[in-house]
């Protein structure tokens, strides 16, 4: 199927091209990333940065082979990039059972929740497409494609992606509301006199000045 294959391709290189850039669009950007990391736990903190690195330049490199027209460096491409997400899941998986509710950077800014199951499902489906469009490119045979079904298969693919990279502002947006408090919340009443007092036993008001007993009077010598 060598549209659903294309569809992949376009899919794999938004997730990734997104992840990279929003990594290293900044300064300060690639320094959130990089503390997020020693954060997470799962790296000596001395290869923390060179991990950072190293997962930018294996984001990029992903991106320019998948591109290619060619079936192999194609293939090969996809091939890297299912493996970089099964080292992603695994990685969640620690994190994730020793109850961390640490946030990775993966995608700049746009990550600010705690990592968790649905972070884990995520990579371990890309991982799945990717691996199955590897196969299937280092198999297919060249044929003729039709540039409009091509053009619709890498809008399903681009759409897919960025809704993948954009999974947390997706979650959060549909998250339900806290609860609000009602403008009509009731309020104590107030006792006759004003003072504030609910009129109980042992109150300050009127009511409970009446009923505290009075105490007799000796007369004088």
């Amino acid at each position: 199927m060598p549209y659903a294959e294309f569809a992949v391709r376009v899919l794999i290189v938004t997730v990734f091209l997104t992840a990279a850039v929003s990594k290293v669009s900044s300064g300060r950007s690639f320094a959130a990333f990089t503390a997020s990391l020693g954060r997470l736990d799962v790296l000596p903190g001395a290869v923390t940065r060179a991990a950072a690195v190293a997962v930018v330049a294996a984001e990029w490199l992903v991106c320019a082979l998948v591109l290619m027209p060619w079936p192999r460096p194609a293939g090969a491409g996809l091939a890297l990039a299912a493996a970089l997400l099964v080292v992603f899941a695994v990685a969640i998986t620690r994190v994730v059972a020793r109850g961390t509710r640490a946030v990775c950077r993966c995608f700049g800014s746009a990550s600010r929740e705690p990592l968790g199951v649905r972070h884990i499902v995520r990579n371990v489906l890309l991982a799945v497409l990717a691996a199955s469009a590897a196969w299937t490119s280092t198999l297919r045979e060249p044929t003729s494609l039709q540039p409009g079904a091509l053009a619709v298969a890498g809008l399903a693919g681009l759409l897919v992606g960025g809704c993948v990279a954009a999974l947390d502002a997706v979650v959060e947006l549909f998250r339900p509301a806290g609860p609000v408090d009602s403008p009509h919340t009731a309020r104590p009443r107030r006792s006759p006199d004003g003072t504030g007092g609910t009129g109980g036993t042992g109150g300050t008001g009127a009511a409970g000045r009446a009923r505290q007993p009075r105490l007799p009077v000796r007369p004088g010598r």
